[in-house]
């Protein structure tokens, strides 16, 4: 079973999220560290393979849990967040660059992992 590494302040962000949201987002993070594909997950094709959201909407609120599950080492968990976006699907641009940045991180790390 891999391991959970949480990168830059995704831990934090999950930390402030409604009990029930970081209930179900950690039950399905364990299933993705056995290597299950856990329920309403979502893979997000614009940051390249492996990389996933979790959903997840409570008191009409919608939250989002972003991780990578393809790389050697570990799950990394980019990033953590309320949705915002009342209308459209689409991710804001603070978060997509926000992730990518992270992915960079996650991707150097399981490097230094490995080598």
């Amino acid at each position: 079973m891999k391991p959970v590494l949480w990168i830059a302040s995704s831990k934090d962000d999950i930390s402030a999220l409604p009990a029930p949201v970081r209930a179900s987002f950690g039950y399905r993070l364990h299933q993705a560290q056995r290597g299950e594909i856990p329920l309403d997950t979502k893979a997000l094709a614009q940051f390249g393979a492996g990389v996933f959201e979790l959903r997840e909407v409570f008191d009409r609120n919608s939250y989002r849990l972003v991780f990578v599950s393809n790389l050697r080492t570990a799950i990394y968990v980019l990033h953590a967040f309320m949705k915002r976006s009342k209308s459209g699907i689409g991710m804001p641009r603070r978060d997509i660059e926000l992730i990518e940045a992270r992915l960079r991180r996650a991707r150097a790390l399981d490097a230094e992992e490995r080598a």
